[in-house]
This record gives C-alpha cells, sequence and structure tokens, in this order.
C-alpha cells in the first residue's frame, strides 16, 4: 500500500473524534428573509433580439451571401448612399455581393429584472450566424424587438463597436452600453390586488411553499404596524404548488403596494433542515456536504485506498448515545480522505458510485 495512506486508521479516528464534537447542533436553517428564498411574478429578466450587420472585418465576414448582400445595400440606400437598381427597380447586387468584410449577426440584450426606461443604455450580445470571426467589427444600427414572436414593436437601438473576448469564440462579442432603450420595459409586481411569490429552485417544494404561507398568515404587529389586528390590513397567503404562494394586499396598502412588498419580503423564514443534501460543482472542484447525510455500511476501494464505512467493526464507524453502531457520516470519510490528500475528483467519483448503488443517504445536486 502507498506510504500516505499506512496511518489511514489512526487519522480517520483522529478526524471522526473531531467530527463527533462538532456534529451534536441540528438545529435548522435559520436567518433567512423571505427575499432570500423567492421572488415576486414579474420581478425577471426579459431579452430583446434583432438581426444586423456587422462592418469593418478583415475578410471574416460572410462571402458570397445574397441574403447578407441584399441587407447591406438596404441599409447603404437608407443612408443615402447612391445604389444602382435594375430595370424592375430592384437594386443591383453585383457590386457588393462578394464583400467579405461584413457579417450577418443575431442581437441580443437583457433587460434587468426591475425593467428599463428610454434612455438605459444596456450591453449587448453579438453572435455570428456564418462568418469566421467579428475581430475589430462594428455593429450596424439595429432595431430590437420583444422576446415574443410576432411582436415587432422596437424597444430598443443598438449599435457600436465590438469587443470579443480573448478567451472566448471569435464569432461572439459583446458592445458594452451599446442598446439605448425607446420604449419602456416594465416589471409588473401585482394583478388585481394579488401578488405571486415564485420559490427559487434551491428551495422549491410542498413544505417551504407551506412554511412560507403560514409564516405570512400568521404576521405579527411587529411587521406590519398597530394595524395589523384589523381585516383591511392583514395579510392573506395561499401556496398554489410548490413554487407559487399568491398573497392578496391588504386594503390598508392598496394605495402603496410598495410599502407592503418592502414588509413582506422582509419577513424572516425558518426552513426545514436541509442538511441531508450534497451539492457537487465539478467544475470548480467543489463538494459541499450537509452533516447529516450517511453511508450505509460498505466497502470501499479507489486506487490505493481501502475503506470500510459503517457496520460493527468498519474503519468509519459512528455511535449513538446507546453505543449502538450507526452509519458513517459522509462528512467524516469527506474528511478523512482530505486528510491523506486524496484529491476532489475521486471523493466525487466515490460519491457518484455510492449514490447509484443507493449507498448515500441524502440527495445529491450537481451545478
Amino acid at each position: 500500500m502507498h506510504t500516505k495512506y499506512r496511518n489511514v486508521a489512526r487519522i480517520l479516528a483522529l478526524v471522526l473524534g473531531f467530527q463527533l464534537a462538532v456534529l451534536t447542533s441540528t438545529s435548522p436553517a435559520a436567518g433567512l428573509k423571505l427575499a432570500d428564498i423567492c421572488r415576486l411574478k414579474g420581478q425577471e429578466t426579459n431579452t430583446l433580439h434583432g438581426w444586423g450587420l456587422v462592418v469593418g472585418l478583415r475578410g471574416t465576414g460572410d462571402s458570397d451571401a445574397p441574403t447578407v448582400a441584399r441587407a447591406l445595400a438596404q441599409s447603404m440606400q437608407r443612408l443615402g448612399a447612391p445604389m444602382i437598381t435594375n430595370g424592375a427597380g430592384a437594386l443591383n447586387l453585383d457590386d457588393i455581393t462578394e464583400t467579405k468584410n461584413v457579417a450577418a449577426v443575431m442581437v441580443t440584450c437583457t433587460v434587468p429584472a426591475t425593467g428599463s426606461q428610454p434612455g438605459d443604455k444596456l450591453d449587448v450580445m453579438v453572435n455570428a450566424i456564418s462568418a469566421k470571426s467579428l475581430e475589430g467589427g462594428t455593429l450596424m444600427l439595429t432595431s430590437l424587438v420583444g422576446p415574443r414572436p410576432g411582436n415587432t414593436r422596437v424597444y430598443a437601438q443598438a449599435q457600436g463597436r465590438l469587443t470579443v473576448s480573448l478567451d472566448g469564440p471569435a464569432t461572439s462579442g459583446t458592445v458594452h452600453g451599446g442598446a439605448k432603450m425607446e420604449a419602456s420595459v416594465e416589471a409588473s409586481y401585482h394583478e388585481n390586488g394579488i401578488l405571486t411569490l415564485v420559490l427559487e429552485k434551491d428551495f422549491a417544494s410542498f413544505d417551504t411553499a407551506q412554511r412560507v404561507e403560514d409564516e405570512i398568515n400568521n404576521l405579527s404587529t411587529q411587521a406590519f404596524g398597530s394595524a395589523i389586528g384589523s381585516s383591511a390590513s392583514r395579510a392573506h397567503a395561499q401556496a398554489i404548488d410548490q413554487v407559487h404562494i399568491e398573497v392578496q394586499i391588504p386594503q390598508l396598502y392598496h394605495a402603496n403596494p410598495i410599502k407592503f412588498i418592502s414588509f413582506l419580503l422582509n419577513i424572516p423564514v425558518r426552513l426545514s433542515n436541509r442538511s441531508m443534501r450534497v451539492v457537487i460543482n465539478e467544475k470548480e472542484g467543489v463538494v459541499v456536504i450537509g452533516k447529516d447525510v450517511e453511508v450505509a455500511p460498505v466497502l470501499i476501494t479507489h486506487r490505493n485506498l481501502r475503506i470500510e464505512a459503517g457496520g460493527n467493526s468498519g474503519f468509519v464507524t459512528l455511535a449513538n448515545e446507546d453505543d449502538e453502531p450507526s452509519n458513517a457520516k459522509l462528512k467524516s470519510l469527506a474528511d478523512a480522505l482530505n486528510a491523506l490528500d486524496v484529491p476532489t475528483e475521486d471523493l466525487i467519483a466515490i460519491i457518484k458510485t455510492l449514490k447509484r448503488k443507493g449507498d448515500l443517504f441524502g440527495e445529491v445536486v450537481f451545478q
């Protein structure tokens, strides 16, 4: 066996002794406000999009593309450039059909969840359709319409010099502050006196939705002032499913719903214990393990490592108050492996195998 695994039993015993001392707390998640776990329906981003042209490329644009040539000719004509027409009055494209410094692009712009007003400047993403590179190009004036198909209303105009990321594809670029809003995009927070709370995906569950309903319906005087006892000032909530909770705005706040929303989103919420979860980010090499995730009695062999978890005489054995054997804690096993300098990717591989085999008791979430 490799030298760094010779003292496995001794190191595991030390680590487990430490874990037994620190894992005695069973308090559920606390300190969260309603705003930390949900958003208001209507408080969401919107995407504007359009079709445009990028000019000024270094021979890396679209070649022999009639659609690009036609769009370029029309743009030049609108700008007052003298364009030749044929006998039928159509633009003559012979002079620009092989222009290689122009590219057709898709242009998108994300409107923040708070909405946007005329005159606001937003960043623009530009992606080539068939050009080899957009480096050094400039986006011509492009109209951006709403996200719904068939909606031809122009919300913004975009143009400007492209910046191509050094570590990204040369066929994508950004025009910082390149979109100027021409119309308002409002964030509508309520309809007919009713707000809808949308739980974030990491918190969405029937249990959480019911807890939020109960917290709102049991609002205290401290949350809404001395008038909370009257029906005119009492909030009423109802969980619709594991994601949505509808909240009726009290009559007292009909003229000032923003004040009610401010109070509402600051309500403290206590969630059920979420310590039975493992979150893995393979790209960043991060593993977050809840303290109550357990491993069934198994024998784990990985590379030069051999560990028995759980059971009456296993390496990783935890005892309860009656000194009866119990399942090993995954967190204890992970700390022991870390003490032995076992790479994170090996730990992730072990967790994946345990979960597939059904020997890991807890939820595994991959990000």
